[in-house]
């Protein structure tokens, strides 16, 4: 056997450097940058190797560990699960930074590879710097904080460790059904130890991603289950996305008359304008998706984790059955489902192929059509709320001077509805759109219209916030021909935006639109329609020595800030000043961040989802009172499995 000595951290770029993934015959290279923040965890062993060995990886520099996990995690994401972004970081805080991302990626079935930087494996100089010391068991560090956010999980104590964590890493991150975060620990003495690899460890890799073939008795009890239901429902997850099976469930819908809904993993894929696409579901749904989720009797779920915002916390379709269609054994199993445990297009196949043989056609007659007409019609009315005589915020629960308070602080006039309309209708077609927390992927998912697939990239199974501008990078990097556009609330900004100096430093274009409403405008409504006085959920000054600010509003020039990192940045207080900085920033060669002041509580609102979430049992007020009991009316009512 052929050997060659090198390092730990040679041996992993090296490996690195040449894995493949193939899907549908199609093959690519699985990684072709990776991003590192250097510390003493790991600038001296894998640092050694990226600066040093041979290698043909793009290295890139992050400013925050949580951030340019995020931007990794977006571009595998945008690259439909087909490329990754490995990152580095030092130990202790550095790789601590890390376990949000890899909790949102194993959460969205992404795949995200961490190498954070671990302790002396000899223990020699314990306690080295940043090191977590347990007395009760000294083999915990900070990285066993990974365990529960991960798909696999090692920590290399011995050279020779490294090629069975190398090679498990890539089963788990190459694997459609589990899919997520993995974290490799790598203590920084061994990262530089030397080993004779086996030559053949270093050979060129190519992962097959499988589509997987349901049984012959999960296709039949499908065909039942269908054949025996008169309004079925499709709800289209993720799964549909990353299983490109866009084509394959238009034909099923349209041959069989079956209503498509979306969830926000989901959304973006099927075509807006195709005639069954009722949009979004659930509680950030709309009236449309909604109301024919009440009347349908059974529920197709596509690829869907069924998450309590999709099923409107199990009770918007308590009574329907549900027939789950999933390479994941265990989403496929929830809510007492009749289980299809398959790909998505080759599970539709035989589905499609024994119902077109009996004539199957659901009853439904103009519900479809009548429904996206209601729908159409609320969405022009929301595209043209202004403020002015007559204005009526869309959420109504608010503390006395509310709007005229932020007005005074920041100028602002502009109506969150109307903006995303506007910006609709001004930026590209196929530009691509990322979000991830705060009112706006309600907003979003009820009113983003696209056709062109892959231009929806909302992270909403942990709903991160600080996801959105990394995410745009990431974007922007998977799909550099593209304009990016990061929809991010200012509390978002706030939290985190590092990589805006990333984008700059690489000298790619990203859009940031920023919509500043004086606080967590999204909270502050779940906050106060559950009879909660607003407490630290808006931008406040404090007055004197009071418990709680309450005082006016701050005032922030987010554009200044930007402008600060280099971004070409305008302020929209208006929605004529909003729609001349959309056409300007399609002019810049620059990153681009438009400051936009939006009124408070001019988010969408309602059509019929409902949240189930911890409200007081002793309530205080009436509308305390009234939050209660209709908790207690609906779960009442809800599915309990």
């Amino acid at each position: 056997m052929k050997t060659i000595k090198m390092t730990v951290g040679e041996a992993i770029i090296k490996f690195l450097d040449n894995q493949y993934v193939s899907f549908d015959g199609i093959e690519n290279k699985f990684v072709e940058r990776v991003f590192t923040i250097f510390g003493h965890g790991c600038v001296l062993g894998a640092g050694e190797a990226l600066a040093m060995a041979k290698h043909s990886l793009k290295v890139m520099q992050g400013k925050n560990e949580q951030g340019m996990a995020h931007v990794a995690l977006s571009y595998a994401k945008q690259s439909n699960r087909r490329k990754i972004i490995p990152c580095f970081s030092s130990i202790g805080p550095g790789a601590a930074n890390m376990v949000t991302a890899a909790a949102t990626a194993t959460v969205n079935n992404i795949p995200l590879l961490l190498f954070p930087g671990d302790v002396f494996a000899t223990r020699q100089p314990d306690p080295v710097l940043q090191q977590i010391e347990q007395s009760h068991d000294l083999n915990i560090t900070t990285n066993d904080a990974f365990k529960p956010v991960v798909k696999y999980f090692d920590r290399i104590y011995r050279p020779e460790m490294i090629m069975t964590a190398l090679v498990n890493a890539m089963r788990a991150l190459t694997d459609p059904a589990e899919t997520g975060a993995v974290c490799i620990a790598l203590p920084q003495d061994v990262q530089g130890e030397c080993y004779d690899f086996p030559q053949s460890f270093f050979d060129k890799r190519v992962h097959k991603i499988i589509r997987t073939v349901p049984s012959e008795e999960e296709v039949s009890d499908a065909v039942i289950a269908i054949k025996e239901s008169k309004k079925p429902l499709i709800v289209a997850g993720g799964g549909v996305r990353y299983s490109e099976a866009a084509e394959a469930v238009g034909f099923f819908s349209k041959l069989f008359n079956i209503p498509v809904c979306e969830t926000q993993a989901g959304k973006g894929v099927i075509p807006y304008s195709f005639e069954n696409n009722l949009g979004g579901v659930g509680v950030t749904g709309n009236s449309a998706a909604n109301e024919i989720a009440k009347q349908s009797d059974l529920i197709i779920g596509l690829g869907t984790r069924f998450s309590d915002f999709t099923t409107a916390s199990k009770s918007l379709f308590p009574k329907a059955k549900i027939l789950a269609i999933n390479i994941n054994g265990y989403h496929a199993n929830k809510m007492d489902a009749i289980s299809v445990k398959g790909d998505i297009i080759k599970s539709l196949k035989p589905i499609t192929k024994r119902l077109n043989e009996i004539k199957y056609q659901s009853s439904y007659g103009d519900e479809i059509k009548n429904a996206k007409l209601k729908w159409n019609e609320e969405y022009e009315r929301l595209a043209k709320i202004e403020y002015g005589e007559g204005f009526e915020p869309e959420v109504k629960i608010m503390q006395k001077g509310t709007i005229e308070d932020f007005i005074k602080a920041t100028g602002g006039y502009i109506c969150q509805t109307a903006a995303i309309a506007l910006i609709r209708e001004i930026i590209d077609e196929d530009a691509i759109i990322v979000g991830a927390s705060g009112s706006l992927p309600g907003c979003l998912q009820r009113m983003w219209k696209t056709d062109i697939p892959y231009t929806y990239n909302m992270e909403y199974g942990y709903s991160c916030m600080g996801y959105e501008i990394a995410g745009a990078l990431g974007s922007k990097l998977a799909d550099p021909q593209k304009e990016v556009y990061a929809f991010a609330g200012d509390g978002s900004y706030l939290m985190l935006h590092s990589e805006m100096v990333t984008a700059v430093q690489e000298g790619v274009k990203i859009n940031i639109l920023l919509f500043d409403n004086g606080g967590f405008g999204c909270i502050n409504n779940l906050q106060m329609g559950n009879g909660i006085n607003s407490a630290c959920t808006e931008f406040r000054y404090r007055k004197g020595d009071e418990k709680i600010p309450k005082g006016e509003y701050l005032s922030i020039d987010f554009a200044k800030s930007a402008e600060a990192y280099g971004f070409k940045s305008y302020t929209a207080r208006t929605m004529n000043e909003l729609r001349d900085a959309l056409e300007k920033s399609k002019e810049q060669k620059n990153s681009v961040l438009i400051d936009i002041k939006v009124l408070p509580k001019t988010m969408t609102d309602g059509y019929g989802g409902w949240w189930n979430v911890g409200c007081s049992s002793l309530p205080r007020n009436d509308q305390a009172k009234k939050a209660y009991e209709e908790k207690l009316e609906r779960l009442s009512k809800a599915r309990k499995y």
